[in-house]
């Protein structure tokens, strides 16, 4: 099992900038991507942006150029640097993590599921 805590919104003008911070703690075998998705009152859950193990990021178009996502191995955490928010980046942010858990099935043999978790999210306030 894995928990993830996300820390780092608040309230911020527009113009400003935040930095989130996404804690992962428990075993899994491996990880395929971590991720920031956010969800606007009234809106359907969408991309932020996404990192695979490998360090490839990919942005969710409403954030390119703005945002940049990064993870640091040894402190197993996840980072979003939020640069230049407007009011539309109002949101719960939420962290993401995708893998892979081993498993043994009846006859003995190995497989690996996938597996997903989320955070419980954080707030993000732009206004003046």
């Amino acid at each position: 099992q894995v928990q993830l805590v996300e820390s780092g919104g608040g309230l911020v003008q527009p113009g400003g900038s935040l930095r989130l911070s996404c804690a992962a703690s428990g075993t899994i075998f491996s990880i395929n991507t971590m991720g920031w998705y956010r969800q606007a009152p009234g809106k359907q859950r969408e991309l932020v942006a996404t990192i695979t193990d490998s360090g490839t990021a990919n942005y969710g178009d409403s954030v390119k150029g703005r945002f940049t996502i990064s993870r640091e191995h040894a402190k197993s955490t996840l980072y979003l640097q939020m640069n230049s928010l407007k009011p539309e980046d109002t949101a719960v942010y939420y962290c993401n993590l995708e893998g892979q858990r081993e498993a043994v099935d009846s006859s003995g043999s190995w497989y690996y599921p996938k597996e997903e978790f989320w955070g419980q999210g954080t707030q993000v306030t732009v206004s003046s």
